[in-house]
């Protein structure tokens, strides 16, 4: 019962730091001038939190769809979050949510559909996250209001000017930010879904200490 109340316990701390760290990686729209630069980046470090604390949780209950529910509650903690935007008076249809659920629910098929097969769900599964979580995220992005648009109707003098949406420069950094970051996420994702794997093995070691 120790065991499994410390592990319970990691997962509530890593999904919580999982999405403190992300908390900003949707607010690809203020950074404007390196839009696609920063969504590339942030898919990246999104891919990572996603797989580490899925992968985790997931090769922990051994249960296909606890990845999933992973990724709810890093929503869930998400949304609450983004309220801050919502209070200082930005439009819901302006406030960026990453997407981690389809990515989530892919990893649980590739652990499910190889009968709960480790090095399957870290190869596959990996490959499935860090190729799909980019290209919902655009998906998710391009339905924003327009920032020059929301900039002009919701002017917020207080926010420091890096935060101040501005016109865009489409293609100043990356041409393709979704080929870039789902190409790197494929490759680094694996590694990620390989940690998350390690990761139960060592708190497993250190319970049985």
């Amino acid at each position: 019962w120790l065991r499994r109340c410390t592990h319970y316990l990691f997962i509530v701390v890593v999904a919580v730091n999982s999405t403190l760290l992300t908390i900003n990686a949707g607010d690809y729209i203020f950074y404007t001038d390196w839009a696609w630069t920063s969504f590339t980046v942030f898919s990246i470090s999104q891919t990572l939190m996603l797989a580490v604390g899925a992968t985790y949780y997931l090769t922990f209950t051994g249960v296909p769809g606890t990845a999933t529910y992973y990724g709810l509650i890093m929503t869930v903690y998400t949304w609450v979050a983004k309220g801050a935007w919502f209070a200082l008076g930005y439009p819901y249809d302006f406030i960026v949510t990453p997407i981690w659920l389809p990515s989530a629910m892919l990893l649980d098929l590739a652990y499910w559909a190889t009968k709960r097969n480790k090095h399957s769900l870290i190869l596959f599964g990996g490959v499935l996250v860090g190729m799909s979580l980019p290209l919902f995220n655009m998906v998710n992005l391009i339905t924003v209001a327009d920032p020059l648009e929301t900039a002009f109707k919701y002017p917020r003098p207080t926010l420091p000017p890096y935060m101040t949406p501005i016109e865009p420069q489409v293609g100043k950094f990356y041409n393709s930010p979704v080929a870039l970051g789902a190409g790197a996420g494929a490759v680094l994702s694996v590694t990620f879904t390989a940690l998350g794997c390690k990761l139960n093995t060592w708190t497993y070691r250190w319970m049985a200490a």
